[in-house]
């Protein structure tokens, strides 16, 4: 891996429901792989009510939940400064007690002073989690790898590029590039979904790649039956076998992803292996 990365983020954040995290793990391979730094957010989510809308014994139940919760993300901090220190790996770790709009900024903050950041999958769209992922997609200006369940080394030797042409795919074809040397890279194009005859095609980014050590290979795949997009780009990545997906990622309203659908929101709902994104 080309030393491009020297700064590694990723967030957790304590609910105080069990939540489930594998991104802590992928974040410490990457980081030690790369011999990056690493900043882990242990955040413990804050509730606020007023108390004149719930009184006395709302407000005492309420802070007893706010102090549970910050005690659960106090532990997971620590356990992750003991692995990250048993990995070799130079970390900080802040553990912020916020109502979820002050966590969102403050995310976005981290995010934008780091090479990447690192976040769990999160499959509901309408969970606390998706709306920090996309906040990070689409505010911070940095690039972002999403987590699937299990994923918790990372891999970066089969590469699959999700190709449309576009600045999106540029950008994060672009931050993609320290993981490109020594690496088996396949580009899929996929027809059918938007006219793709004004753009740039695989075959015109292949060389790009391949000049930075790469071993490129470009599909071309028309879509077919019930298959859209993200599935298509879900099953080129298990035939290729591949380690991580490189995709520019897309925001529409609520409103035209509920219409129509959105290859993003669909990725960031079920992806096969991590995904990288950038927008």
């Amino acid at each position: 891996m080309a030393p491009l990365i020297r700064s590694v983020f990723t967030a957790y954040t304590e609910e105080g429901q069990g939540e489930q995290e594998y991104a802590l793990g992928y974040a410490l391979s990457l980081a030690q792989q790369a011999g990056a730094h690493l900043t882990i957010q242990a955040a413990a989510m804050r509730y606020a009510v007023p108390a004149s809308l719930i009184g006395d014994f709302g407000s005492a139940f309420i802070g007893s939940e706010n102090r549970r919760i910050s005690k659960l993300a106090d532990r997971f901090a620590a356990l992750a400064k003991t692995s990250a220190s048993l990995a070799g790996v130079n970390s900080t770790i802040e553990t912020p007690q916020l109502v979820y709009a002050e966590l969102s900024d403050r995310l976005v903050a981290l995010a934008r002073v780091h090479d990447l950041s690192v976040l769990d999958l999160e499959k509901s769209a309408v969970e606390r989690d998706r709306g920090l992922i996309e906040a990070a997609l689409f505010e911070s200006g940095r690039p972002v790898i999403i987590v699937p369940p299990g994923a918790e080394t990372f891999a970066a030797k089969r590469l699959l590029i999700a190709w449309d042409g576009s600045a999106a795919a540029a950008t994060a074809v672009a931050e993609a590039r320290p993981f490109l040397h020594g690496a088996d890279v396949e580009i899929l194009s996929i027809t059918g979904e938007k006219d793709l005859s004004r753009i740039v095609a695989g075959a015109e980014l292949a060389p790009h790649l391949a000049r930075h050590g790469a071993s490129v290979t470009v599909s071309n795949v028309a879509l077919t039956g019930s298959n859209d997009v993200a599935e298509t780009i879900r099953k080129a990545a298990t035939a290729f076998r591949a380690n991580l997906i490189v995709c520019g990622a897309y925001q529409h309203s609520r409103l035209r992803e509920w219409l129509l659908g959105g290859v993003t929101q669909s990725l960031l709902k079920s992806t096969p292996v991590p995904i990288l994104m950038s927008r």
